[in-house]
């Protein structure tokens, strides 16, 4: 998984009765708190106002990665209709709109003071489209959102959930509200999970026991699109992650997904992973091979010097061929090239190169000290590792 700075990259193993109608606008601008210090931003040349809604700068990139993919799915399928479950002030709704083109974007939150805001920014498109409607503004709870969504047939070709922490409990919901073959970008910024520090939030909410580990990133990673395997398995559907892109502000754990018929086929990219204290190597192990869990090191497989985490995603993080079609679409639009998009650029690359079948799980590990990120970082897969 990929992790940008602000000015390097590094690699560390990224309602109304009706909530589908637009809502009137206060008639009172005062009472409307959210607005009350409008914020002039710009993103990729986009102006937008934050107002008091969350927004954060540094989640740009994710951003970005977004807006490629859908532009990517719409010019490979003719249509792209996008669900943006946790909007905030709405900038991500417009750059799908603006940038990706997107045939019609449901931008939603569940904080109705966001409103004014939001319909502040997105009315910088066309409302309408002849007479179809290019975009809508709601507020509602998500799972509840896309559940009516699935009930009244209104499916997507894009989800995006903005989450925070670990909340998991739309995914059978957005899975539900997806097409076949459709895109599921999800995120969790739960870094006390991913680091071994909750194992059972992290068992309640992604369906994973995760224990202390030298590449607490990449479990964060490997920890969401385990929960999103599971979710899918029940439902029928096979998922395909992209990319997975880490982030160290907040942290942020963002996964792009793509979602098909067919369940979990039986193999190794679902399963568990151990760290030994004592020598520092890893294995990932299969669910049939639970009862072989050990360590060279030690004389008895039930080791107290392993820790084990499970069950997780073990396969690629990435998919080379879909980051080179992202990397070409970013070159055509001059966001990388020619001096500009370099950490962009860089990211992108890393993500390719992370994208070899062959690497490990735990392949990149960080020192203990996290003072300097680009020192402390060190590429090694170990000669013992069982893969």
């Amino acid at each position: 998984m990929s992790m940008s700075m602000s000015n390097f990259t590094l690699t560390s193993q990224t309602l109304s009765s009706s909530p589908f109608l637009p809502h009137s606008v206060p008639n009172n601008p005062t009472t409307d708190t959210a607005f009350l210090t409008p914020r002039l931003r710009t993103e990729r040349a986009i102006e937008f106002h934050t107002g008091n809604t969350f927004y954060r700068h540094e989640s740009a990139t994710g951003r970005d990665l977004g807006v490629l993919s859908a532009s990517l799915y719409r010019k490979a399928n003719g249509s792209l209709r996008v669900l943006d479950a946790m909007c905030g002030c709405g900038i991500r709704s417009l750059r799908y709109l603006l940038q990706a083109d997107a045939d019609f974007v449901m931008a939603n939150d569940a904080n109705d003071e966001y409103r004014r805001v939001i319909l502040d920014n997105l009315k910088r498109v066309e409302r309408y489209s002849g007479n179809e409607r290019r975009w809508v503004v709601t507020h509602t709870n998500a799972d509840r959102l896309l559940s009516q969504c699935y009930l009244q047939g209104d499916f997507f070709d894009l989800i995006d959930i903005d989450s925070f922490g670990s909340d998991s409990d739309f995914l059978r919901s957005a899975f539900n509200a997806l097409k076949f073959g459709g895109l599921l970008y999800l995120t969790s910024t739960d870094g006390y999970s991913s680091g071994g520090h909750r194992p059972y939030n992290s068992l309640a909410a992604y369906g994973a026991f995760i224990q202390p580990m030298p590449y607490a990133n990449e479990i964060g990673l490997r920890m969401l699109i385990g929960g999103a395997v599971r979710e899918a398995s029940v439902l029928g559907f096979h998922v395909t992650p992209l990319f997975s892109y880490y982030s160290y502000h907040g942290p942020v754990f963002r996964v792009l997904l793509q979602v098909n018929r067919g369940k979990l086929h039986e193999n190794r990219e679902y399963g568990f992973i151990t760290y030994c204290n004592l020598c520092g190597n890893s294995q990932a192990f299969s669910w049939d091979e639970l009862g072989q869990i050990g360590c060279p090191c030690s004389d008895t497989k039930a080791s107290k010097s392993l820790n084990v985490s499970g069950p997780l995603w073990l396969g690629p993080l990435h998919s080379a061929a879909y980051i080179m079609e992202m990397l070409d679409l970013a070159y055509d639009w001059g966001w990388v090239g020619n001096g500009a998009g370099a950490d962009l650029e860089k990211l992108l690359k890393r993500m390719i190169d992370e994208s070899d079948p062959r690497l490990p799980s735990g392949y990149i590990k960080m020192d203990e000290g996290f003072s300097s990120y680009i020192s402390r970082c060190e590429f090694s897969p170990s000669k013992n590792m069982k893969w």
